[in-house]
């Protein structure tokens, strides 16, 4: 299919894409290393450029992924079956369910599960009369930053990657998406220009919860044995990391992976019952309920904020990297769940990938955020302390809050380390697959190669400018594959009526010749007698 792909058993590449990928990220890793001084004020300037002039599209961009994902899931698509109707699903609902939540917020969940109520609590999105109502609406705008909208964006993205690659027979990387408009056009230029850029967003996506990660372990270190912060340390935790992801590498997606991937849940699981049980249980139920009620019932408000009138900047250190964040990761995290969802109908996958995932994440938020806002408000402010010195070390100066404290802050971080490990994994082989042009037969020095290369950018950003480097980075490469989304949103609607018709012609194909055969043994009933 690709002319140029080089194959003597040492490289399996797609040249145009792979090349220039990684000249262009050598290019954005020689500027932060020449110049150290100053990339940190560009990003600075990048970021408020892209975030001022383009929040509302990003706004606009997610809500109609949303709108569309929910459309197919209760529509007559919803009936396709990703791979034929013969498929059937590779992985039980557990380990799939587990390998969507660790792949697709692990870091994450970790590094904000604290901070961001608490940050919301002190610093409101909107104007609060009080405490009580400060708290509330900290919960609603995590819960919008981690709930449905997040998740209709991996799911819309894995079930374009999926149908078209299942369904369609072609390479599992986003020009496939785009068939329907360009036909076998998908192996030129444009399609090169595609990929690229879902190459650029996995990776500078991937880096940024690297770092996040890295910025935790590497404050826990110091928080529970006094190591101190340096560049230097977290480069050898990076590099410490990555090289153990290696050994899942060459394990691949049935072993490594999943492996990895059900060790996480259960280990988060534990965790999260262990803080559960040992903290305000009775807050925490109570309001797991209210808060998602709060979220469901302001949905539209919120999720359409645009923050308009005060101008205040919140959304845009906020909603806005979250939505660029999502989306910047969306090659990454979708490409995964494509490839672990052969044999589900699209009703099965969207509001499995939406509503389990979802329901999940948001109860880790409640438990762990809910029960920080609840010391708050019995007049304990540590937690609002602690989180405007330093957001990296909230989750362990939450943790003295509960018995066995270094225990909870060892399990922390090694659970930390594990979905460190699953992501740099499963994203060393979304990159390999999309640079090799799908061709799924690379050798394993390819995705090592992937692998080392998103914790070097990691180590460079946070070098140059730290987290709002990483910030920047993911905003940047969120904006043109925001639209690379929409147009994909289109574009599945026409090959999955492309598919309906098929399989209606097909169908009437049979019923006819059912009638056929009807006929012709009630003719030759006939004839016999």
């Amino acid at each position: 299919m690709f002319k140029k792909l080089i194959d003597n058993k040492q490289l399996v590449i797609n040249p145009p894409v792979f090349i220039t990928s990684i000249l262009l990220i050598i290019s954005l890793i020689a500027v932060c290393l020449i110049f150290p001084n100053k990339v940190g004020g560009w990003f600075h300037v990048a970021q408020l450029a892209v975030t001022e002039n383009f929040g509302w599209f990003f706004v606009i961009t997610v809500n109609i992924i949303l709108i569309f994902a929910l459309y197919l899931a209760f529509s007559k698509f919803g009936s396709i079956r990703l791979g034929g109707d013969e498929a059937e699903p590779e992985f039980s609902r557990p380990s799939w369910f587990a390998m969507l939540f660790s792949t697709g917020m692990g870091i994450g969940i970790m590094f904000f599960s604290i901070a961001e109520p608490v940050s919301h609590f002190f610093n409101p999105p909107r104007a609060v009369d009080g405490d009580i109502e400060a708290a509330t609406q900290a919960m609603e705008f995590t819960g919008l930053h981690w709930g449905l909208h997040a998740w209709a964006i991996y799911a819309m993205v894995g079930l374009a990657l999926a149908f078209f690659g299942f369904n369609r027979k072609l390479p599992m990387t986003f020009r496939s998406l785009f068939y329907p408009f360009w036909g076998e056009k998908i192996h030129g230029w444009w399609g090169h220009i595609i990929d690229i850029l879902s190459a650029l967003a996995t990776v500078f996506g991937l880096s940024t919860s690297l770092g996040l990660g890295v910025t935790q372990i590497s404050a826990g270190l110091s928080y529970l044995y006094g190591w101190e912060i340096t560049p230097g340390i977290q480069a050898i935790i990076i590099i410490g990391v990555i090289g153990i992801a290696t050994i899942s590498v060459f394990s691949g997606l049935d072993k490594g992976v999943k492996l990895l991937s059900n060790a996480n849940m259960y280990i988060a699981s534990g965790f999260m019952l262990l803080i559960f049980i040992l903290g305000p249980t009775l807050f925490i139920l109570k309001g797991y309920v209210q808060n998602t009620g709060a979220y469901l019932a302001n949905f539209i408000d919120i999720s359409t904020w645009n923050d308009t009138y005060q101008g205040s900047g919140w959304q845009n250190s906020w909603t806005i990297f979250y939505w660029a964040w999502w989306i910047a990761w969306s090659p990454f995290v979708g490409s995964f769940i494509a490839r672990i969802s052969k044999g589900r109908t699209i009703k099965e996958f969207i509001l499995g990938v939406l509503i389990v995932p979802g329901l999940i994440t948001l109860l880790w938020m409640n438990v762990f955020g809910g029960s920080a806002l609840d010391t708050i408000l019995s007049g304990d402010l540590t937690m609002v302390t602690a989180v405007k010195e330093d957001i990296s070390t909230a989750l362990f100066v939450f943790l003295e809050n509960f018995p066995m404290t270094k225990f909870l802050s060892i399990i922390a971080i090694i659970l930390i380390f594990s979905f460190f490990i699953t992501s740099s994994d499963s994203g060393s082989l979304v990159v390999d697959n999309i640079t090799s042009g799908s061709y799924g037969k690379s050798p394993v020095w390819q995705r090592v190669f992937w692998s080392f290369a998103q914790g070097f950018i990691a180590i460079v950003l946070l070098w140059g400018g730290g987290l709002d480097a990483l910030q920047t980075a993911v905003i940047i490469t969120g904006l043109p594959f925001a639209v690379i989304l929409i147009v994909m949103c289109y574009s599945l609607q026409k090959g999955l009526k492309e598919e309906m018709n098929k399989r209606d012609k097909k169908l009437k194909s049979k019923q006819e010749k059912s009638y056929k055969d009807i006929i012709s043994d009630l003719l030759d009933e006939q004839q016999n007698n």
